[in-house]
């Protein structure tokens, strides 16, 4: 092949997804803050030009980043919920998201809380994680109604974060009896 001719373009159609995942294991290892396209690049094993072919820069690639982060958990949670039945069943899978689905890894409790800075930083982040509130508490409100969903919601990241930050144990029987206070029928 002479050297003035073209090279062929190698197809690549899960490369855009490889930088996007090799993203948030940037986002793990270096933190927002040290998330660079030449790290994500290497991570992903592209040329570092790709980046820009893919992305208009970095604000797109970590919102699209966060958002299949966002999406996965949002996903999970519903699975969860939907395959409640009854208000009991729907009490248990709070106990269990708050106990054993939600920030089970150090990957998941380092990208959400990455993402939670980003939010608190950047107003344009808030979207993402506004839309991942809204998602919970829908599914949420499948068995409750919005004002117990909207606690329900928060004592879900909360001590989920306490479990997952804590050094010390956490029982799922105060798990259980959080999500009992909350729906107690008032009076």
């Amino acid at each position: 092949m002479p050297d003035d001719a073209p090279r062929a373009r190698r197809h690549d159609p899960q490369r855009r997804d490889r930088i996007i995942d090799a993203c948030l294991d940037v986002v793990v290892a270096h933190g927002v803050a040290g998330t660079s396209h030449r790290k994500v690049a290497a991570a992903a094993g592209v040329p570092l030009g790709s980046m820009t072919y893919h992305f208009a820069g970095m604000d797109e690639l970590l919102r699209e980043a966060f958002t299949r982060f966002a999406t996965a958990a949002s996903d999970q949670f519903e699975r969860r919920l939907g395959a409640a039945r009854d208000a009991a069943e729907a009490k248990a899978a709070v106990v269990a998201l708050i106990t054993g689905d939600v920030l089970t890894t150090r990957r998941d409790l380092v990208l959400t809380s990455e993402l939670y800075t980003l939010a608190a930083r950047e107003p344009a982040f808030r979207d993402l994680t506004n839309r991942w509130m809204a998602r919970s508490r829908a599914a949420l409100e499948r068995h409750f109604d919005p004002v117990t969903a909207r606690m329900l919601d928060a004592l879900i990241e909360g001590l989920t974060l306490h479990r997952a930050l804590d050094t010390e144990p956490h029982d799922a029987a105060t798990a259980a009896e959080a999500v009992e206070r909350i729906t107690r029928p008032a009076g």
